[in-house]
């Protein structure tokens, strides 16, 4: 049964055939349903249910029977959610605390009776390679080491674009080291030292950014958020410098009263204990590594798998602009139109206009995707809706100052320059980018609020018409079967787009 057919057709304008994945970790077990298996796939259902089955491994060598029971109870509940959603396609994956345990394959036989499905346990080689692919899923190009810190094992994995180089499975889990040391921080330096020293193609990574997978890390960078008053919650994409990472984790491991800093109240209460744990082996890693940054994913080997189940094409597709153009087909009046803008704004950055990077025509054509997502809001509040809705939007392939962009462009294309109050969140995304973005964005917003009085958001007109530069002077050009559409409001935004540029602005109509 597709996506139509189960949600009745409301807000879906695909087929898509719903895919399940369950991964029962060493400290949780989770599952995604996403929408299917396509580039741009978003989640339809996420729940997940700390059970801490790999607590006591280290020390006794078996799953607890009551972290056994909550993950089963778990897994009954999501045989029920997969029911529901009519989930033909269900996957179930199991990680480090359940492949180490003695008592392991008994857990899998019971697990498997109450899921109604095979489950696969990951070798630390395969968990290394799925993560790898849940990079690839969120990242465009990824080059650098990816880290998957779980419960039980650390992954480590070199990732070159569409090729995966070295990769290691390390004892560092954070309730592993808990179980080994007796939750005393100080105790685990030298075990996360000698493990990272066993790892001799680290420095392959030096100068290369390192992306960090699993619930502490993001809950260390959800700590770093609330401590630097960061205007965004949004983990994915989220990166921070080295040298500052690195005193941020000395900071938060040696912290007397881990429970009392700001912003552990967001982090769940079975998780908080692991942090400090986390903290020390991002540390450490780091410190042997030297990447040029710690850049924050919430794609892993979930992803990793949905990813590994594509078609090489659709693996192939740029994952920014295919949620773009699925967001469009959803929510604009018209996608071709979007599209259309695409190429009617190229004529402003070609010949004599500003210069634009590859990556800053990628982020100009998502803009113009999604720059009509918001025309069912109120006039008045379509700019604010607009920019709260894609700066927070389920992107991916793109970072903060990429996501920020994005969402100002959108918020001009509505409010024109206004700069808005001076506490407003717009203002504060704005300390995020340079300069040069924030222009750009006014530019690009500025465009599209031209072309849109002159189409009235309708595609066939726009693409009609001519764009270019004349000396000193930016040509709106318009054949005759549009001179009607001519008038002052258009002629006043199209006056404002030319005073960006610093041109003179001249519309001529075809008689």
């Amino acid at each position: 049964m597709s996506l139509t057919q189960v949600f009745g057709g409301r807000g879906k304008t695909t087929d898509l055939e719903p895919l399940g994945v369950i991964d029962v970790g060493s400290n949780s077990v989770r599952m995604v349903v996403y929408e299917g298996a396509v580039r741009a796939a978003l989640p339809i259902f996420n729940e997940k249910v700390l059970a801490g089955l790999g607590k006591s491994i280290a020390s006794t060598g078996h799953l607890g029977e009551e972290s056994v029971e909550r993950a089963l109870e778990a897994l009954r509940r999501f045989r029920a959610i997969a029911r529901v959603l009519k989930v033909k396609n269900l996957r179930v994956l199991a990680t480090a605390a359940v492949r180490d345990a003695e008592d392991g394959p008994d857990f899998i036989q019971r697990a498997e009776r109450v899921i109604g499905v095979p489950i696969e346990v990951l070798s630390g080689a395969k968990e290394a390679e799925l993560a790898a692919y849940g990079i690839r899923m969120g990242f465009l190009n990824a080059d650098g080491l990816a880290g998957d810190l779980g419960g039980g094992s650390l992954e480590l994995i070199d990732i070159y674009k569409d090729r995966l180089n070295d990769a290691a499975t390390l004892p560092l889990g954070g309730l592993r080291l808990i179980d080994q040391t007796g939750n005393k921080v100080d105790r685990a330096l030298p075990l996360v030292d000698e493990a990272v020293a066993r790892v001799d193609w680290l420095l392959h990574g030096r100068g290369r950014p390192f992306y960090a997978v699993g619930g502490t890390w993001r809950a260390l960078a959800k700590l770093h958020m609330e401590q630097t008053n960061y205007p965004l919650r949004v983990m994915h994409g989220y990166s921070i410098p080295t040298r500052e990472a690195i005193e941020f984790c000395q900071f938060v491991r040696r912290a007397k009263k881990v429970s009392s800093l700001p912003g552990m109240d967001e982090v769940a209460r079975a998780r908080r204990d692991v942090v400090p744990f986390g903290a020390l082996v991002l540390e450490r890693l780091l410190e042997a590594l030297a990447p040029s940054e710690v850049v924050f994913s919430v794609c892993g080997i979930r992803e990793g798998l949905l990813f590994s189940l594509m078609p090489p094409h659709e693996q192939a597709k740029d994952p920014l602009l295919s949620f773009c153009d699925d967001y469009a087909r959803q929510r604009a009046r018209s996608s071709r139109h979007a599209h259309e803008l695409c190429t009617w704004t190229d004529a402003l950055f070609e010949g004599d206009g500003p210069k634009e990077t590859e990556e800053d025509r990628r982020l100009r054509h998502a803009a113009c995707l999604l720059s009509d997502i918001g025309w069912r809001a109120h006039p008045d509040y379509r700019g604010e809706q607009s920019l709260n809705v894609v700066v927070h939007a389920g992107l991916s392939g793109i970072d903060h100052a990429g996501r920020i962009f994005l969402a100002l462009a959108v918020y001009y294309r509505h409010v024109g320059s206004d700069e808005g109050k001076p506490d407003d969140f717009s203002t504060r995304l704005k300390l995020i980018v340079s300069k040069r973005a924030q222009k750009r964005a006014k530019i690009i917003g500025a465009a599209i609020r031209a072309a849109h009085m002159l189409s009235i958001g309708m595609p066939g007109i726009i693409d009609e018409t001519r764009l270019f530069y004349e000396g000193q002077k930016l040509v709106l050009s318009i054949p005759k079967a549009y001179t009607t559409l001519d008038g002052e409001r258009l002629r006043r935004r199209f006056g404002a787009l030319a005073e960006l540029l610093a041109r003179e602005p001249e519309i001529r109509l075809a008689v």
